[in-house]
């Protein structure tokens, strides 16, 4: 079964302050965008590989990524927008679909390959998932009203990884909201199982995550 992926990368990422949006800040002097895209050429299952960019740098983003054999769409305004742009631009041929944050720019190939191996062992949807490290707290304002056991609690990271058919389904459905891809296919019925994530698959999301993710080029090196 073929595999294609699409990588969003059209969010401004405000929470890493002023300056250029997300996927294009820079990370050991390239974009997040290049990083991402070079874990996904690494791993030998993903085939067609589909980016939205962030609108108005179609151009610019396909100079950058001109070395890695990718088709570049402009994304939108918000990430389940993005994701359905990049997907309408898929071929038609490819049948499983993992959908990645460009945010989570250091994800380990072994994911990649985790993901696609349930997907060819049968499942709907597929999310590589971490357990949870902190003490959960449901809070009103600064009113603490609850601790959440979090024993049955997982963090979900990208790629997630779907039957295209599911997918496509799942946003015909959803429209525009706000939650990940597997969201949208829970919203709807479908089933949603889990592969170990890792560590090094975190967002990039604030500035102390681009020092993180320097430390962890490094030690790579």
């Amino acid at each position: 079964m073929t595999v294609g992926a699409l990588v969003a990368a059209a969010g401004l990422g405000l929470r890493l302050g002023p300056g250029a949006p997300k996927a294009m800040r820079l990370l050991a002097g390239e974009p997040l965008l290049v990083h991402a895209v070079r874990g996904l050429r690494e791993a030998p299952e993903v085939g067609d590989l589909v980016v939205a960019a962030p609108v108005g740098e179609v151009a610019e983003v396909t100079a950058l990524l001109s070395a890695y054999e990718v088709t570049v769409v402009e994304g939108a305004d918000t990430r389940s927008r993005s994701v359905l742009a990049a997907l309408s631009a898929l071929p038609p041929g490819v049948e499983l679909v993992l959908v990645h944050d460009a945010a989570r720019c250091l994800t380990p190939q072994p994911v990649v390959t985790a993901v696609v191996a349930a997907l060819r062992g049968g499942a709907q949807a597929v999310v590589p998932v971490l357990e949870l490290a902190d003490t959960i707290k449901r809070v009103d304002g600064e009113q603490v009203l609850a601790t959440v056991p979090r024993a049955d609690l997982r963090a979900a990271q990208t790629p997630q990884g779907f039957r295209r058919e599911v997918l496509e389904a799942a946003h015909a459905r959803a429209g525009d909201v706000h939650t990940d891809d597997a969201g949208m296919v829970e919203a709807m019925g479908g089933s949603v199982v889990t592969v170990p994530g890792h560590e090094e698959a975190f967002k990039v999301t604030h500035p102390l995550d681009l020092l993180l993710a320097e430390a962890v080029l490094r030690e790579r090196i």
